[in-house]
This record gives structure tokens, sequence and C-alpha cells, in this order.
């Protein structure tokens, strides 16, 4: 077990098996050092998390959304160092989509469940460089879909 692994146990967190593309994409490529992560939608144990921010669904459940994506994000990563998560240096960024009314301005504090997550699991190598932007939908009505990059070794 990584000391990614324990610390994910210690947070009372699994990573989920790595979701398959749902249509003609890979799911990651690697390009030298850099795993570029392709966008990872809200699923949680029960299904996919669907809503929309600012009409029905709030702030607190939408950065629970991101925090899904953020553990399929790392399960993709963990399938692509062929099971070894001790492989990954740093998060470099992530580009995060939140499914929004055009009136809800607040998608960085969503985004914030996956950021948020990822620098309390990694500490500095967790700590990246974002985007997060508003959605007039996503697939499947999903809350959250965020895409990643990736150091590795």
């Amino acid at each position: 077990m990584t000391d990614i692994e324990s610390r994910l146990k210690d947070m009372g967190l699994d990573l989920p098996d790595a979701p398959m593309p749902a249509a003609n994409y890979v799911p990651f490529v690697r390009a030298g050092d850099l795993l570029h992560v392709s966008g990872q939608i809200s699923q949680g144990p029960d299904g996919m998390i669907k809503g929309k921010l600012g009409a029905d669904m709030g702030i607190e459940d939408g950065a629970a959304a991101a925090r899904h994506c953020a553990l399929s994000l790392l399960a993709q990563v963990r399938r692509a160092c062929d099971g070894d998560l001790g492989r990954l240096v740093q998060v470099v960024k992530l580009t995060g989509f939140v499914n929004s009314t055009p009136d809800f301005t607040d998608q960085p504090k969503v985004i914030n469940g996956a950021s948020d997550l990822l620098a309390d699991l990694l500490g500095d190598a967790g700590r990246h460089a974002r985007s997060a932007v508003s959605a007039a939908s996503l697939p499947f009505g999903v809350a959250v879909e965020i895409e990643g990059i990736f150091q590795i070794r």
C-alpha cells in the first residue's frame, strides 16, 4: 500500500474503479511525464450525482460531487501507473465544469471540493493551477465534471 493509499484510508476514503469512457475517447494520455486525464463526471457508490447548482443543488452538495470527481481522477492516475499511486509526483492543473444556472457565480467554491481533497491528501504535491467554469449542462445531467493534468514518474 502506498503512502497515498494509506492517507486515503486514514481519511475514510476509497478510490473507485477507474471509470471507462462513455464515448470515443481514451481515459488518459501520457506525454512524457505528464498524464492528461479525461473529464471525470460526478458519480459515487450510488450512481451519478446529478443536479444544477443555483437551482436544485447547493454549494456543499456540489463540492461533495467535486470530491467524487477528484477520487475518479486519482483512480485513472492509478490505472495509468499500473496500480502504483506512488508514481504520482504533482497535480499540475484541474479544469472544473459546474452544471449551473446563468446567475450562479460560485463555481470556484464548488470545485474547491476537489482542490481541498487533493491538497489535504497530497500536501504541496496536491496544490495545482485551476479553472472553474459554468456549463449550461453536463453529460447525463451530472452536477460536476473535472479533467486533470498530473506529473508522474
